[in-house]
């Protein structure tokens, strides 16, 4: 069952990404931009970007959004224990409203290592 997890995850993503720029809204298109240059190499690496992305996502309580970054994270090769590490912060700095996300993450970054193997 897991292992669909990230493959509904990601079609449902990109189907429902590929509606909302076909309407070709300026605003929309140039918020996607932004977040895919925000998240570009710069000053700070890929890795760092994506446990930060990943942290605040769970703070704010998006669940799509720590999917994504989760993914994201993992295609970098960053360790379990990194992105625990990350969610801990999160934990920390959101309280105990965090912890359903907490084990969704959980969940899904599970789906994520079933996947590979």
């Amino acid at each position: 069952m897991s292992t669909n997890l990230v493959e509904e995850f990601n079609v449902y993503r990109s189907r429902m990404n590929d509606k909302l720029l076909a309407d070709n809204n300026k605003v929309i298109k140039r918020i996607f931009n932004l977040d895919t240059n925000a998240f570009s190499e710069g000053a700070l690496d890929k890795r760092t970007k994506e446990l930060l992305g990943l942290g605040n996502s769970m703070v704010l309580r998006c669940d799509d959004c720590v999917r994504y970054h989760l993914e994201a994270c993992f295609k970098l090769n960053i360790s379990k224990e990194e992105v625990v590490e990350a969610l801990s912060i999160s934990l920390l700095i959101g309280g105990t409203i965090v912890i359903p996300h907490l084990r969704r993450a959980y969940e899904y970054w599970e789906a994520l290592e079933e996947n590979r193997e």
